[in-house]
């Protein structure tokens, strides 16, 4: 009777969360509230563009603040008096379904001196040149992805290219088996779907198996690097001694690096192909000299379209931005998405042009001591997958209704169905096995090689 006690209690906080969310956005017009509203997560640039216009702060519902201003934005991530987690207990949350997440996102959520510890551990993995000798690999995954797409004629851009692309790559550098990769990206797409929070009982549900059976499954890989150490990240993290990283903490850290490793590519991949098919100009710019465009339209989308549009800071101590006089407790959503597209920054900033000329750093990767971790590889990925792509497919164009992710704080289409341009030409194809995408929902992948057997560009390293 408990359990179903506690089931009633989480639906009813779940149901009241979202009336009073659509309460403030659709009767008060609480810009906050519209960006969690299905229009505000279909565009939510005309919200930050009003959230700017009301200054470079703005008061919310709750008594914290919000800011769509570039400096203001670069100014709070960048300070050390903010945090991303409350000196004290108590300090007010805006109202959302985030608190009810059930994922436990390792130093991404901690403050110095823990946050120091956990990254330094896991920042040589994702150094210039530890990114670098993954770019064959990266290439002949991309290759061997298009290569089945191209045999199909249509495709669906995300479950197809965008998502088992960086799956392949991340559980490689964790130092997953290949024979459970499929496991481990299934589980740890649930897990992701909740970073915008819980959204049903089911969903609930989801995440509480999808929770266990990862704790299963590292616990086993755990175990194995322990015996059989290699050159991967998870082996270097049992390997360290506990003043580096306690035994309750890997597990954390290592579900963090398999879900961001995954959601910040798959949508800017997404994104970025959006964004380029639907200004035609600007995707035959990059086929008409994609090793020198390719770059460039990456930077673009993050500027443009970033697979993340907000994260949070809170006050540690008193301190003054903008003028503005804020409280130890009180939080300042940096809504990154807004940043990006400041007049007061950027010339022309709701045009999406992959010549433009950088007059400010973008916000997508966020800024100061949580300033992405995996960037590097991200930019790569992207960067590989958008000079294939113009390459091989000059011809790429829509081939169905594109559908958008249903969340505020990661953005990037769900479904993106494309056709090469060409004529579908005869090619083997095994029989498709489901792949995990944005969502935590499980599509087919015509036979990429991955999950089954070695993912493509994966290769036997000298141990």
């Amino acid at each position: 009777m408990s359990d179903v006690k506690a089931a009633i209690a989480f639906a009813a906080r779940l149901h009241g969360q979202r009336a009073s969310t659509a309460y403030a956005g659709y009767v008060r017009r609480d810009p906050l509230a519209l960006l969690r509203l299905p229009a505000g997560r279909a565009n939510p640039y005309p919200v930050y563009d009003r959230i700017r216009a009301g200054g470079a702060l703005v008061p919310t519902p709750l008594g914290n603040w919000m800011s769509a201003s570039h400096r203001e934005c670069h100014s709070v991530l960048r300070n050390r008096r903010f945090g991303v987690r409350p000196a004290e207990a108590g300090a007010p949350t805006e109202p959302d379904e985030s608190d009810l997440s059930l994922s436990d996102l390792s130093f991404l959520e901690m403050n110095p001196p823990d946050h120091t510890r956990l990254r330094r551990l896991a920042l040589p993995s994702f150094s210039p040149k530890a990114v670098a000798a993954y770019r064959d690999r990266i290439a002949r995954t991309v290759d061997d992805l298009l290569t089945r797409a191209e045999a199909a004629g249509e495709f669906d851009l995300v479950s197809c290219f965008a998502a088992p692309l960086p799956i392949a790559v991340i559980t490689d550098l964790l130092g997953i088996p290949d024979a459970d990769a499929g496991e481990f990206a299934r589980y740890g797409a649930v897990i992701g779907s909740a970073l915008d929070g819980v959204k049903s009982l089911r969903h609930a549900r989801q995440l509480q198996a999808s929770d266990a059976a990862l704790r299963r499954l590292f616990a086993g890989l755990f175990e194995l690097r322990r015996r059989e150490p290699r050159d991967d990240i998870i082996s270097r993290l049992v390997a360290a001694g506990d003043d580096q990283v306690g035994p309750d903490e890997i597990r954390p850290m290592c579900v963090l690096l398999l879900i961001a490793g995954f959601e910040t590519t798959v949508n800017l991949i997404g994104n970025a192909v959006l964004a380029l098919l639907g200004h035609p100009e600007q995707w035959r710019a990059l086929c008409a000299d994609p090793a020198a465009m390719a770059p460039k339209a990456v930077e673009e989308t993050l500027r443009y379209d970033p697979p993340v549009q907000l994260t949070s800071r809170v006050a540690l101590e008193p301190l003054e931005v903008a003028g503005v006089a804020i409280r130890p407790g009180q939080w300042v959503e940096t809504l990154i998405g807004g940043a990006n597209r400041d007049p007061a920054v950027y010339d022309r900033p709701g045009t999406f042009d992959i010549h433009r000329v950088s007059t400010a750093d973008h916000l997508a990767f966020s800024s100061g001591i949580h300033y992405c971790i995996g960037q590097p590889l991200a930019r790569l990925e992207a960067t590989i997958a958008l000079q294939t792509l113009a390459e091989r497919m000059p011809g790429l164009s829509h081939a169905g209704t594109v559908r958008r992710r249903n969340t505020t704080t990661i953005r990037g289409p769900a479904r993106l169905p494309v056709s090469t341009g060409a004529a579908p030409r005869s090619l083997p194809i095994p029989v498709p096995r489901p792949v995990p995408v944005a969502g935590g929902a499980a599509r087919a992948l015509p036979g990429s090689g991955w999950p089954a057997g070695r993912s493509p560009g994966r290769q036997e390293r000298s141990r």
